[in-house]
């Protein structure tokens, strides 16, 4: 399944929860996106997120049900690793 990269503004400060985070997995679920992680910027205005989906709209409809913002949405392919080697996701 491809993976991409989605970069999230938030107007507030973020919070999110487990009931929250259930929430958004059932919506994911419906949609067969599949959230891995996020990272949370310093400000909790920002995420980074790392999603399995079977494409970039499949993202954005699921984001659209869950009143998400999915500002970028990126499909990567692989990692650099600090010995400058590539490897697939």
């Amino acid at each position: 399944m491809p993976v991409f990269m989605v970069e999230r503004r938030f107007a507030d400060v973020l919070e999110v929860d487990a009931g929250a985070a259930e929430g958004i997995n059932r919506i994911n679920g419906d949609e067969d996106v599949r959230w891995l992680y996020s990272f949370l910027s310093a400000d909790k205005r920002k995420t980074y997120c790392l999603y399995e989906a079977p494409s970039a709209e499949a993202i954005r409809r699921a984001a659209e049900r869950a009143g998400l913002p999915a500002d970028v949405v990126v499909e990567v392919t692989a990692t650099v690793r600090p010995d400058g080697s590539l490897q697939p996701v």
